[in-house]
């Protein structure tokens, strides 16, 4: 880690400052190296970067314009994940993006890097209100590097959600973990070396520390 960057996207949507200092924290705790966690909004950063973390807070339509018009940043991100092969996190609206398309008011086109729809939670219990907000624990659907030594399930650490629209995975395989809320709601993603987390790591506490902790070291 010591010779790595991670670059957490600046296009002015997400909790930029918040999460760079969780991910600051998560590399001291880990022993990792967090000197070269950078907030960037430069599109050559993103593509040189050894680790990319894209997040991202409001409307799936208003982040995609942001993202659209920071000069040449889908095609550093779409350079560093797709022809480097690095390891690449979304968060929140920024794992929703990873998706096909939103269907938020508008249908809006995302990156097609995990196929599927991102569309409005419907709770199965009327009496649970949308959004969804607040503490969940996750229910695992596989292993994955990034949820290791992370307790989880109805005894496990609880995960902060804060969303009224979730990924909907064409491929079950993608889908790493659900939490319920009236029905399997979409909690994180992830094909080869992309994933994407619905809830906040940087809002998460210890589970959130953990896992970007594991991020810091993954090696897909």
């Amino acid at each position: 880690m010591s010779a790595e960057t991670v670059a957490i996207i600046d296009y002015g949507s997400g909790n930029l400052h918040s999460a760079a200092k969780a991910f600051e924290r998560a590399a001291r705790e880990a022993g990792l190296d967090a000197t070269r966690i950078v907030l960037t909004d430069e599109a050559e950063t993103v593509a040189k970067a050894d680790r990319v973390v894209l997040p991202g807070v409001g409307a799936y339509a208003d982040c995609r314009r942001g993202l659209d018009a920071v000069p040449g940043m889908v095609e550093a991100m779409t350079h560093a994940a797709k022809v480097r092969a690095r390891p690449f996190l979304g968060i929140c609206v920024g794992m929703q993006l990873l998706a096909t398309r939103g269907l938020e008011y508008d249908t809006t086109p995302g990156l097609g890097w995990i196929p599927g729809d991102v569309g409005p939670i419907r709770p199965h219990d009327p009496a649970l209100k949308v959004p969804h907000m607040g503490w969940n624990t996750l229910e695992v659907d596989r292993d994955h590097a990034l949820l290791a030594e992370i307790p989880t399930g109805a005894d496990g650490l609880h995960a902060y959600f804060v969303h009224s629209f979730a990924l909907s995975p064409e491929r079950p395989d993608d889908r790493v973990a659900h939490s319920d809320y009236g029905g399997v709601v979409t909690a994180m993603v992830a094909r080869d070396n992309v994933a994407g987390t619905q809830f906040h790591p940087e809002k998460s506490q210890r589970l959130g520390l953990a896992l970007l902790a594991n991020f810091l070291r993954w090696r897909p």
